[in-house]
């Protein structure tokens, strides 16, 4: 099974209002392992970027010039995702800028069901809970002291740790496998019996005491309930 872990960067909130990509960061999990195989861009989003939108991901103009267009790099994403499922933290955020991107370049949009929404799980698993990115890491015990700046690639990498996390920890079926294992134990237990010894052991009692033992018993009858 192989999913894809992606994020991405804009330049603000709503691509419908002139909003762009400006960061694409993508790894590949194959059954739920990270694999070597990654896609990581920096995109000339063709505006200026917002003093806000700056403070968040500190991508600023001088950086971004010069870098390639989105419809230079828009055929290498599609062709690096493939069919897989799209591991995303607030997927509605990113598939919007996505789907535009592709839809102005007049390749296919992306299927939203083809999403898993890590946020849509965080929030069914603790509701009433923080469910951001870095809330998460807190919960799990995840370092993520080097994000100091949102970074599409290293929030990719960091998401991909807390996805294993919410789908039951790096071994997905670690509960149920150890649940086997106890009932196993548990059934072995039950039908548990003792090989028998090579050899015997020798009486403990000395022959006064099973004399004295043989007397004792005599005295109390037949009618005594034990």
């Amino acid at each position: 099974m192989r999913e894809i872990v992606l994020d991405t960067e804009t330049t603000g909130f709503d691509p419908s209002t002139g909003d762009r990509i400006v960061e694409i960061g993508a790894i590949e999990l194959i059954r739920h392992v990270r694999t070597d195989q990654e896609f990581h861009v920096y995109i000339d989003p063709e505006r200026s970027m917002p003093q806000e939108a700056f403070e968040v991901h500190g991508l600023g103009d001088d950086f971004l010039r010069g870098k390639p267009k989105f419809a230079a790099v828009g055929q290498d994403f599609l062709d690096f995702i493939g069919d897989s499922k799209l591991v995303i933290h607030n997927a509605a955020f990113d598939m919007k800028f996505l789907n535009a991107e592709l839809k102005w370049m007049g390749l296919p949009e992306i299927p939203y069901d083809r999403a898993i929404d890590t946020l849509e799980i965080a929030r069914r698993r603790f509701p009433g809970s923080p469910a951001s990115l870095d809330a998460l890491c807190r919960r799990f015990g995840i370092d993520n002291s080097s994000r100091t700046l949102h970074g599409a690639l290293l929030d990719s990498e960091i998401l991909a740790e807390v996805y294993l996390e919410l789908i039951g920890g790096r071994q997905p079926d670690f509960a149920l496998s150890a649940e086997s294992t106890k009932q196993t134990s548990a059934g072995d237990r039950g039908h548990w019996s003792p090989l028998p010894r090579p050899n015997a052991l020798g009486a403990r009692i000395t022959e006064k005491e099973r004399t004295a033992h043989a007397a004792f018993v005599e005295k109390l009858g037949d009618n005594t309930l034990w």
